[in-house]
């Protein structure tokens, strides 16, 4: 069985590698969205643990997470339609332990 190809995934895993995340989960949720078909790389949800964002505001940490990936965004040119970002310190992350569960879409396909 072969597995199917993520480049814009594996984009995004590249460029964010900067954060030095200790903690770091990309999930492709474009199945849970109307239009999917295999291999859709359109919609994703980011937790991720770095100390780059001690200090930071939630406004400041996602303009740094987006400024990394701008050009794989659909404003920036590319293909990412929606990208929910879960941003924390090591600490926040120690008290929390998991990111929040994604609402479901609107329209088609949610589960």
């Amino acid at each position: 069985m072969s597995q199917l190809a993520t480049p814009i995934a594996d984009a995004v895993t590249a460029r964010l590698q900067t954060l030095q995340p200790s903690v770091y989960q990309l999930e492709n949720e474009s199945m849970r969205h109307a239009g999917y078909f295999e291999g859709k790389e359109t919609h994703f949800k980011l937790t991720i643990v770095s100390e780059a964002f001690a200090g930071k505001r939630l406004l400041q940490r996602h303009q740094l997470v987006y400024g990394l990936i701008h050009t794989l965004l659909s404003q920036g040119g590319g293909q990412i339609h929606a990208f929910s970002i879960h941003a924390y310190t090591q600490a926040e992350w120690q008290a929390i332990g998991q990111s929040p569960e994604s609402p479901n879409c609107a329209g088609q396909n949610a589960k």
